[in-house]
């Protein structure tokens, strides 16, 4: 395991994002795209949820995303952050961390 600085860990911007909407990508068998409210605005994200989420469980799910990761085009769209999840050693179980209560969309996680 690699050791970080915290200063490092400070150049993190973590927020609550709550997904408006799931899309099919054609051609992608692992993606989706994403529509994600961060509360000030509005991102695209391409997440590799397919095989773990249907769109409908996505929907108004609240999670955790990474807002300041460099944009990454993936099947010609432009991903605008990453969800975090948590994700088992043989890669069998994708869950995503999302807040333990309430609170509001766009918050920071610290």
């Amino acid at each position: 395991m690699t050791t970080i600085e915290f200063s490092e860990w400070q150049k993190l911007d973590l927020r609550v994002g709550e997904i408006e909407n799931a899309e099919e990508i054609e051609g992608a068998d692992k993606l989706y795209k994403l529509t994600i409210n961060l509360g000030s605005e509005k991102r695209t994200l391409v997440a590799g949820l397919k095989k773990f989420y249907s769109p409908k469980q996505l929907k108004s799910k609240r999670c955790i995303v990474f807002t300041n990761l460099a944009p990454r085009k993936m099947k010609g769209i432009e991903s605008q952050g990453m969800i975090l999840a948590a994700v088992s050693e043989d890669e069998s179980q994708v869950v995503l961390i999302s807040p333990e209560k309430d609170v509001a969309v766009g918050s920071k996680i610290r």
